[in-house]
């Protein structure tokens, strides 16, 4: 019985050690995407992609699909961006606006 207690504190305590990933607000991704506007090729850029994907499909499984739309537009524009190296902070800020109002 000391074992099987020992062996549940033991889970107990490094399960608590293991964060819980966040969703990312609406504010974040704004800011985040205004850093992209100013440096596209910044690692944070690439991470943002990851963060929108998340978030787009919170917001699918809840029919907002005006902000899923939004989010989907802002993703492609940072894809475009940092991976494939073709500069278009024209289109990050052109879709921070949906984002807004849609989100």
């Amino acid at each position: 019985m000391k074992l099987l207690t020992i062996l549940f504190l033991k889970f107990l305590l490094l399960s608590n050690f293991v964060m819980a990933e966040t969703m990312p607000t609406k504010s974040k991704i704004l800011t985040k995407s205004s850093e992209c506007i100013k440096d596209p090729k910044n690692h944070l850029c690439g991470e943002l992609v990851s963060q929108i994907e998340k978030f787009q499909l919170v917001v699918f499984n809840q029919n907002r699909f005006k902000c899923q739309s939004s989010l989907l537009g802002l993703q492609s524009a940072l894809v475009e961006s940092y991976f494939l190296k073709n500069y278009s902070n024209e289109r990050i800020a052109f879709m921070t606006p949906y984002v807004i109002k849609n989100c």
